[in-house]
């Protein structure tokens, strides 16, 4: 049963008055009973135990059996477009995001063109103004060609740059040494790293087709993109930051063996970041017997020991945010083994679902779970006056409510390749509003198509 209904886009007004009433709000390292109220496509007031301003209200939510927490900020994306709208859109997987509680995206620069330009950077803008129905940035990609020009961009629009280090798709792996301290040296914002090494995945590769022939099954995924491949690539990039001062955010770290590269500082203290996916958090290599290339992405989900590594880590300090990597691909492209299906998974709609499983198996706080999610990539990116339940902050705010098992089938997938490693999978809690500067982007099943995100801004 919805909560409310929601307005058609000619009716919608973020100028409402509307009061959050009485549900548990989790931020900023607590918990409490509590009310919010949204005026303006921004928080007004919140109130503790009880405690509400009389006044005149546009709508009020009776929210007592549900949980109030910030929007999530997913800092890596790939939404396809343009050039690979076959698999994925911005509208599509907007919308997917806003079902699954996700009110902010930081897109990565692999599409076609690749995001190495400015005219190819502002062309996503202009597309997600038209069609994202939740908040959005775009990386710039870095390459062996456009490294003297990153220095040049503005801090307070692009939300980093992308660096493949190592291994890459396309032309966009940096592997000439002179450009590589180059960018170490110049970039001030956030230099986003995805790490493998690719001489050691060709080495092992080879190995690999001696041993089992053209065709390996993929659970030699693994073997390929071993835990040397990433540690290796990453100790460099850490070896980079510190001699230069970078500030660094590694992506999707996979093994136990990089944690040792990483402190547990608060992000405020410590100038390399990092961060994990749900996909590492949840699966393990044991997983690719029931999943088979469902579950291939780059870096490859590893050991159980590994996965193991990983939420500790992510509970002490050492791992700082949860971001999705969610890659749609259609599924015959996922076909065949370790050398032939593709790497990437759609992940956005579940990614907080499977990350509440992990709280109720004791792995997080519910608390924690929010700085992860929510607070750190606003930390991180400097985002300008999101990610947390502030007055005078942007109305993204997520209603959960517990305690309301569900089995994912093949119609709830919102994601445009139509398919998702979380199909069959049951969850605990459901995602039951998203608000998105101030309007129901999401209601109980319902999606607002009229939304539309804002452009993030970034307070450097």
């Amino acid at each position: 049963m919805r909560l409310f209904s929601l307005p058609s886009r000619e009716k919608a007004d973020t100028a409402m008055k509307i009061l959050i009433k009485n549900p548990i709000i989790v931020n900023d390292g607590e918990s409490f009973r509590g009310s919010v109220i949204i005026n303006n496509g921004k928080i007004t007031h919140i109130f503790r135990n009880g405690k509400i301003t009389k006044g005149q209200y546009d709508q009020i939510i009776e929210a007592d059996d549900l949980y109030l927490i910030p929007g999530v900020i997913d800092d890596h994306v790939h939404f396809r477009e343009p050039g690979l709208t076959e698999k994925a859109t911005i509208y599509s997987e907007s919308r997917a995001a806003a079902a699954g509680g996700v009110t902010s995206f930081m897109d990565m620069p692999n599409t076609k063109p690749q995001t190495t330009t400015v005219e190819a950077w502002k062309e996503k803008f202009a597309i997600a103004a038209e069609e994202s129905l939740i908040n959005y940035s775009f990386y710039f990609g870095a390459t062996n060609s456009n490294c003297r020009r990153l220095s040049k961009l503005n801090p307070r629009r692009v939300c980093g740059i992308k660096l493949f280090m190592g291994a890459s798709t396309g032309n966009m792996l940096v592997d000439e040494e002179r450009e590589l301290e180059e960018i170490f040296r110049t970039v001030s914002i956030p230099l986003a790293v995805h790490c493998e090494d690719s001489n050691i995945i060709a080495r092992n590769t080879k190995k690999v087709i001696a041993e089992a022939g053209d065709n390996p099954d993929i659970t030699y995924h693994t073997v390929i993109r071993n835990s040397t491949a990433c540690y290796n690539s990453t100790k460099r990039a850490v070896e980079l930051a510190r001699k230069y001062g970078t500030r660094l955010h590694i992506l999707h770290i996979s093994t136990k063996r990089e944690l040792s590269l990483l402190s547990n500082a608060a992000i405020g203290y410590k100038k390399i970041t990092s961060e994990v996916t749900p996909a590492h958090l949840t699966f393990c290599s044991d997983d690719y017997k029931l999943l088979g290339a469902k579950i291939k992405c780059n870096p490859a989900i590893k050991s159980a020991d590994d996965r193991e590594a990983l939420r500790k880590a992510l509970s002490k300090g050492l791992i700082d945010l949860v971001g999705t990597d969610h890659a749609p691909h259609l599924l015959k492209e996922k076909e065949g083994g370790a050398l032939t299906a593709t790497s990437g998974m759609p992940s956005i709609q579940f990614s907080l679902l499977a990350m509440l499983e992990l709280v109720d198996k004791g792995v997080l706080t519910m608390e924690s779970l929010v700085e992860k999610m929510c607070h750190a990539p606003a930390k991180i990116f400097e985002i300008s006056k999101r990610g947390f339940i502030k007055r005078g902050y942007f109305a993204d705010l997520v209603l959960l409510r517990p305690n309301s098992p569900h089995t994912i089938e093949q119609k709830d997938i919102i994601s445009k390749c139509g398919w998702s490693p979380f199909e069959g999978t049951t969850f605990n809690w459901t995602v039951a509003q998203t608000w998105v500067n101030g309007e129901c982007a999401y209601n109980e099943g319902t999606i607002n198509n009229g939304v539309k995100g804002k452009m993030l801004t970034f307070d450097r």
